[in-house]
C-alpha cells in the first residue's frame, strides 16, 4: 500500500486556509500532505501561518512529506549569484524542521546561458553539492526535480529523468535523490518503465498526476494499475504526492488513485 500525500495548495481548497485544507485532508481518511513554498517567495505559492499549519499537522498526526525550496527559479543567466538561494535554504530547513518535514523539493531553474548543456548539468551537481555541505546534519533530504518543458514550463533547463539522475550521481550523497513526477515524465514522452530502471534507486519523492490535462488520475490516458505497478517493481515503496488540478471536488477526485493504492 502507498502512503499517498494531497497537494494542499490544489487539493482540499474547499475548506478553506492551508492549515484547515489538512484537517479537511485528514478528515477524509488520509496521513500525509505535501506543499510548495513555505513563505510564499515564488507564485503561485502563497505564505503559509507556520504555526497554524504545525498545529493542523500535530493535531490531525498528518505527515507533511514535502516542500518546496525557495527561490524556485534562482539558477539562471549570469551573473552566476546563487546566494539568494543559499540564504532561503537555511530558512527552509528550519522551516522543514519546525513542520517535522524531510524533503525539500529543488529545481533546475532555466539554465546558464551559453554553455553546453554538459557543462550546465555539471555546474548544477557543483550548486547542490554546496547546498548539501551547508545543511549537512540537518537530516532534510533535497530531492531534485525534472518538469516537462512541453506543456508548463518552457525554458527549464532540467526536463529529463536521465539527466536528474546524473546530476544526483555527481552530488553523490544520501541526502539528495530524485523527485519522479510521473506526469511531468509522461508529457515529456519518457517511457516510466525505462527511466525507473535506470535511475530507481535513486528516486526519494513521487507525485503524479494524469496526462493529459494534469487532472486527477482516471481524467487522462495513464494507465495506473500498470503505472504504480512499474512504480513498485523499481523498488520505490515512499509517499507518493497528489500534485494535480482536480475536475472535481477534492474527496471524489482521489477515489481511483485511492483504491489502486491500497493494493499496488
Amino acid at each position: 500500500m502507498y502512503q499517498l500525500a494531497p497537494n494542499i495548495e490544489l487539493l482540499f481548497t474547499e475548506a478553506g486556509d492551508y492549515h484547515d485544507r489538512v484537517r479537511a485532508a485528514a478528515a477524509a481518511g488520509f496521513t500525509a500532505v505535501e506543499m510548495w513554498g513555505p513563505t510564499g517567495v515564488d507564485a503561485p505559492a502563497k505564505p503559509k501561518d507556520i504555526p497554524a499549519l504545525k498545529a493542523a499537522l500535530e493535531e490531525t498526526g498528518t505527515t507533511l512529506t514535502a516542500q518546496l525550496s525557495e527561490p524556485r527559479t534562482q539558477f539562471m543567466i549570469p551573473p552566476r549569484d546563487h546566494s539568494e538561494f543559499y540564504r532561503k535554504l537555511d530558512e527552509g530547513v528550519d522551516i522543514a524542521h519546525e513542520l517535522a518535514c524531510t524533503r525539500i523539493v529543488v529545481g533546475s531553474g532555466t539554465g546558464f546561458g551559453g554553455s553546453k548543456r554538459q557543462t550546465q548539468l555539471d555546474e548544477l551537481a557543483e550548486i547542490y553539492r554546496k547546498a548539501i555541505a551547508q545543511i549537512e546534519g540537518s537530516g532534510i533530504t533535497l530531492v531534485l526535480e525534472a518538469v516537462n518543458v512541453r506543456v508548463d514550463h518552457p525554458g527549464s533547463l532540467l526536463d529529463r529523468t536521465a539527466e536528474s539522475a546524473y546530476v544526483t550521481r555527481g552530488v553523490d550523497s544520501p541526502f539528495f535523490g530524485i523527485l519522479y513526477d510521473l506526469y511531468h515524465s509522461t508529457v515529456e514522452g519518457e517511457d516510466p518503465a525505462v527511466e525507473l530502471a535506470g535511475a530507481g534507486e535513486l528516486v526519494k519523492y513521487v507525485q503524479i498526476a494524469d496526462a493529459p490535462g494534469r487532472g486527477e488520475p482516471g481524467s487522462g490516458s495513464i494507465d495506473w494499475p500498470s503505472a504504480l505497478g512499474i512504480l513498485r517493481g523499481s523498488g520505490y515503496d515512499g509517499p507518493i504526492g497528489l500534485e494535480y488540478y482536480p475536475t472535481q471536488e477534492s474527496s471524489a477526485s482521489v477515489a481511483l488513485i485511492r483504491d489502486l493504492a491500497a493494493t499496488a
